[in-house]
């Protein structure tokens, strides 16, 4: 018996299972139904040698301390500032949107941010109130830029239309007056100089904590293995779907070795106008690798599949909601990350959410040795 089977071996997972084996002392049991550890990070070397990361490019950055510092523990960082170019009407501009792409696709030569907000304020168009993905941006820069960088894109990635969508969808993407070409502006901006998959292996590495990949949840709920429960799957899933399914989009990935040094500028080329996939990436500029040969990644969104983003519509919202109802009354029973809490997370809010989770824990649970055993099937009869 177990003090903790914690489901799941990515960032939430493998956070909450180091936390409560060094910190609490306590017996963990992680499982994953995948054959590796790191979850969608997972990152190893293909048959060239190159770095690549298996379920397309994770670049970290945050403006947390806390999730530095406590990432810090298990490696070392290499400083990587991601850009990405999209190509718009056949030429190569900056995304997020910046001054020099309003320059080069209208042949501009706007210099202050002033000129470029009166550029934005000239085109946007009244919207009240602004409920959608469609509605932030055209608001914001109006129809033809919108149709320009979101709409095809928006349409790839999720399958609908920008209008179906909730604002958040587009709102995470900023308009910029100046000339900064980052993807991200977050204080803190580097990659695991190792690469993921060394700093889970870290992370891991603790005499309380047995891993078995390779292991399916529902294979584990008919026999008592553990006190208490971290679940980070997709969160209808645990309960047998027993409202209905969420609705999650997921990828498909094409990875390929091309024999030259470089393929593109910069990290990553996004295709909102043309092509069925949405982005490539080439991970020599993300892992700082030198190699005579590089890789690439052509990611397909498919709505088959692993589940990967929570689709962000007023209707699931209020199924999870059900579900996330359901959640709170079972016992002994945490649940995080994205899937756990239908929730569009980047890696470091994962962390924050799981160190979140640990203090809570902390708060309120009595340590291994308490009078009460949960078994892991009591929560499918607690429906």
């Amino acid at each position: 018996m177990f003090d903790w089977l914690v489901v799941g071996a990515g960032f939430a997972g493998s956070v909450l299972a180091e936390r409560l084996a060094e910190v609490r002392g306590e017996k963990v049991l992680l499982v994953d139904r995948r054959g590796h550890i790191g979850g969608n990070a997972y990152d190893c070397h293909d048959a060239a040698g190159l770095l690549i990361h298996r379920y397309g490019p994770h670049i970290f950055h945050t403006n947390a301390q806390r999730v530095l510092d406590h990432l810090s523990r298990f490696t070392a960082w290499r400083p990587y500032e991601h850009r990405v170019l999209g190509v718009v009407d056949g030429r190569l501009v900056p995304i997020p949107i910046n001054r020099t792409t309003i320059n080069r696709l209208y042949g501009l030569g706007l210099t202050t941010e002033e000129q470029v907000e009166a550029f934005f304020a000239d085109r946007a168009e009244a919207v009240e109130p602004v409920l959608s993905s469609r509605d932030v941006v055209v608001s914001r820069v109006g129809q033809e830029l919108y149709e320009k960088f979101f709409e095809g894109y928006t349409r790839k990635q999720w399958g609908l239309d920008p209008s179906e969508l909730d604002r958040s969808v587009t709102a995470r993407v900023p308009v910029r007056t100046n000339d900064d070409d980052r993807y991200f502006t977050d204080r803190f901006q580097c990659m695991p100089a190792d690469g993921y998959t060394a700093m889970f292996r870290r992370m891991l590495d603790h005499p309380n904590i047995t891993v078995e990949l390779g292991t399916d949840f529902a294979a584990l709920r008919e026999r008592p293995v553990a006190r208490r429960i971290v679940y980070t799957g997709p969160v209808d899933e645990y309960f047998g779907h027993a409202l209905g399914r969420l609705p999650y989009r997921s990828l498909r990935f094409e990875h390929e070795i091309l024999d030259r040094e470089w393929a593109q500028p910069v990290g990553t080329v996004n295709y909102p106008q043309t092509e069925a996939y949405t982005r490539i990436s080439e991970w020599k500029h993300i892992t700082g690798q030198q190699h005579a040969k590089t890789s690439i990644v052509r990611e397909y969104p498919s709505a088959e599949g692993d589940p990967y983003y929570p689709v962000p519509r007023p209707e699931n919202q209020a199924l999870y909601k059900r579900y996330e109802a359901m959640a709170d009354a079972a016992p002994d029973v945490w649940f995080v990350g994205r899937l756990a809490t239908y929730r569009y997370y980047n890696m470091d809010q994962v962390v924050g959410q799981a160190l979140a989770t640990f203090d809570q824990i902390q708060a309120s649970v009595p340590r291994a040795g308490a009078s009460f055993v949960t078994q892991v099937r009591a929560t499918a009869s607690a429906r």
